[in-house]
């Protein structure tokens, strides 16, 4: 690829100072190179954004939304670049590509038309007490390889509006698509308000524990976030964790098998199974166990697994070598401990291919019952008693998502009250409107992304009390 992307550092589209191999995933090569920001870099980021806070705070909610949506305008000009350079640097089919790049648009304009206003406590003769919302300052907003965009659009518009000012810094390994949105911005945003830095995994540190840094919004691994809290604590950093998950899929005794393999099939091999909320483990009653395997074995023999840009692909390759060699090994360890069902290796071909694989008669110690697998590799195991099942669910350190599989929508709804976890599905998967919270309970993950509470995370509350008389 012969296209020069660069940082974004105080409104200048600049190089880092080295370059960096990106890797199509379709094939283990390097088919660009991407900008390398170092300490300096990170530095000269703050110093601008610090600068640039004052005046976008200033600026009215309506002042805001209209950069913003001007910023949406230019992303849907550059809608199928974005979507093409994502399915090259991520690995996903194509047509996910372009969803994800549609609902970046999508988000970037719910988010505008979004306004946090006062709030009347109390209002009487003898006193007046109102709660305002204020913006912190600089959020820096460090997202995973799974959805490079969609994962920053709900970090960075919810906090654009709000009046705070963003530094972007993606994963080493998709980091195109978030330095062509910063190509995008610079045109539009004031210098300083968002600004892009690519790293080499190195700069994650200097970055969330910088005095220059408000809050930190991060989505990636459970270890990570643990690193990235701690980081916070000398200077009391507000922060948002979204982090891992062991979603389980949980299948009652009155579900149609027919009707709900495929939808399960697809809640865990979406975006190669690379989503923190897909389903990682399923549960079924011991008389529908047999059929359900068999209906997702067929289904993973029959999905269509290739390079992203091909129109037929349904399932792309896995993002990167390191991801790649944790499913090999969980591979081996479910041959021996369990029973393939379909898959069970990957494909004889270049780039980092999985075949879609479901596993059968795990024990519930396995390590691919018990960890974030996050690959197209799915076990299903059996239970007996509906509260025994409820309990292997509710038996992990994770509670990030989750599904109930029912013909009775209200029993579902009573059973999904007992789930440990911050959002659970009846019926339906990775439904996310922006309008709806989500986060983690336990291990997931502290904070909420989306909705008004996603919103609220990027303000301070500020109460001011007056005596009337």
């Amino acid at each position: 690829m012969d296209q020069a992307f660069r940082l974004l550092i105080d409104g200048a589209l600049v190089d880092g100072v080295a370059e960096m191999p990106v890797i199509n995933p379709a094939t283990g090569r390097a088919f660009a190179t991407a900008p390398r920001a170092d300490a300096g870099q990170l530095d000269a980021a703050v110093a601008s954004a610090g600068r640039a806070f004052p005046g976008w705070a200033g600026l009215s909610y309506a002042e805001r939304r209209a950069f913003i949506e001007r910023f949406a305008d230019g992303v849907e000009v550059r809608f199928e670049e974005l979507a093409r350079l994502m399915t090259m640097e991520q690995g996903k089919p194509l047509v996910q590509a372009r969803g994800e790049v549609g609902g970046t648009i999508a988000g970037l304009r719910y988010f505008a038309a979004q306004d946090i206003g006062s709030h009347v406590i109390r209002d009487t003769p003898a006193e007046r007490i109102t709660e305002h919302r204020s913006p912190l300052g600089v959020v820096a907003a460090i997202t995973p390889w799974n959805f490079p965009l969609i994962l920053l659009v709900v970090k960075l518009a919810p906090a654009l509006i709000t009046g705070n000012v963003v530094i972007a810094k993606p994963a080493p390994t998709t980091p195109l698509t978030t330095l062509l949105l910063g190509e995008v911005a610079a045109d539009i945003l004031p210098p300083g308000v968002f600004q892009t830095l690519a790293d080499a995994n190195d700069l994650g540190a200097a970055l969330t524990s910088h005095p220059g840094i408000a809050h930190v919004s991060f989505t990636g691994s459970t270890a990570t976030g643990k690193k990235v809290l701690s980081s916070t604590v000398d200077t009391l950093k507000r922060f948002t964790l979204e982090l891992g998950g062991n979603d389980a899929a949980l299948v009652l005794d009155d579900a149609d098998v027919a009707k709900v393999a495929p939808a399960i099939f697809g809640a865990a091999m979406v975006n190669a199974g690379q989503v923190c909320l897909a389903a990682k483990r399923v549960y079924a009653p011991r008389a529908m166990y047999d059929d359900l395997c068999d209906a997702l074995g067929a289904l993973a023999r029959a999905a269509v697994v290739g390079e992203g840009l091909d129109q037929d692909s349904q399932i792309g390759p896995v993002q990167n070598s390191a991801q790649y060699a944790k499913l090999i090994d969980y591979l081996a360890e479910a041959r021996e401990q369990g029973k393939i069902v379909a898959g069970g290796a990957p494909l004889e071909r270049e780039g980092y291919f999985i075949a879609p694989t479901i596993v059968r008669d795990l024990p519930d110690d396995a390590r691919l019952v018990r960890e974030e697998q996050f690959g197209p590799v799915l076990p299903v195991l059996p239970y007996d008693d509906l509260g025994q099942a409820i309990a292997a669910v509710n038996a992990s350190e994770y509670g990030l998502g989750g599904t109930i599989w029912t013909g009775n929508p209200e029993r579902g709804e009573l059973v999904a009250m007992l789930i440990d976890s911050g959002t659970v599905w009846v019926n339906r998967h990775l439904d996310l409107p922006f309008d709806v919270a989500f986060g983690g309970a336990k291990q997931s993950g502290l904070g909420r992304q989306q909705g008004i509470e996603g919103l609220l995370e990027f303000t301070q509350a500020k109460i001011i009390n007056i005596a009337k008389g």
